[in-house]
């Protein structure tokens, strides 16, 4: 499939979104979040992809927010319906079963910092910038921001960025937690292919029962979060990536998973 908004490559099991309006600082808007829909729900049923990184064309912006001319015209119905669209489409991201890593090579900003947030791992090139500044607009974030950005870091922190609409670098991302790793610019992608190279090397049955405990955290009790990490320790001791990885260890070699 041809996508108007969105670059695709797929090499070594690794598939990189990038999307692609560097005119607009690749800004979100409905034709992009259908696309960003379409490209993870084909790469959902791709078993020769293990990792997604997501990332944006050119130096100065991931995603520098969403299309204001099409924010400007929504009335309170509309609104609703742009919000939840938009929730839907980087739930299915943060939902993904295959590790999602967002690197961010700019502004990500409004809709552009949620949809890293919805991403389970977030590296930074050292020129990024993170902000939640709808409030300028006279809104709040829509898509997630206000829930995930909360989750991630603390209320305190987060209740700041969304009422200041104050933008932080990514060094202050990194040290409030918001972002995993920071890099020079020119070395950003490089570095996001290495670590999902790594990803990719383990036990692909693993790493998706990984993703899907640590998921559950927001959402259930310790107890209930216990109980479901022994249930699905127990899928992984039934599978062939368990038989081979043990074996390596005691045998002192690498392990050779199927990842099938």
């Amino acid at each position: 499939m041809e996508y108007k908004n969105i670059l695709l490559n797929i090499t070594e099991h690794i598939a990189v979104v990038t999307l692609n309006r560097p005119d607009k600082l690749n800004a979100l808007n409905h034709e992009t979040l259908l696309e960003i829909k379409s490209v993870f729900e084909k790469l959902n049923s791709d078993e020769n992809v293990f990792v997604v990184i997501v990332t944006g064309s050119g130096e100065k912006a991931f995603v520098a927010g969403a299309d204001i001319s099409e924010i400007n015209k929504l009335n309170m119905l509309d609104g609703k319906k742009f919000a939840e669209f938009g929730q839907n489409v980087f739930s299915l991201i943060e939902k993904f079963e295959k590790p999602v890593i967002a690197a961010v090579n700019g502004f990500a900003l409004g809709g552009g910092c949620e949809l890293a947030l919805s991403c389970h791992i977030r590296i930074a090139s050292e020129n990024a910038k993170f902000g939640q500044p709808e409030v300028n607009l006279g809104i709040i974030p829509g898509y997630g921001g206000t829930q995930r950005l909360t989750r991630l870091i603390n209320s305190g922190r987060s209740i700041e960025m969304i009422l200041t609409a104050d933008m932080i670098d990514a060094n202050e991302a990194l040290r409030i937690g918001l972002v995993n790793k920071v890099y020079p610019q020119n070395e950003l992608q490089t570095k996001a292919m290495e670590m999902a190279a790594k990803i990719a090397s383990k036990g692909q049955q693993a790493i998706r029962l990984a993703i899907k405990a640590v998921k559950v955290v927001d959402e259930v009790s310790l107890s209930e979060g216990q109980n479901m990490e022994a249930t699905l320790f127990a899928l992984c001791c039934g599978t062939e990536d368990f038989q081979e990885g043990t074996k390596a260890f005691l045998e002192k070699r690498k392990p050779s998973f199927n990842n099938r």
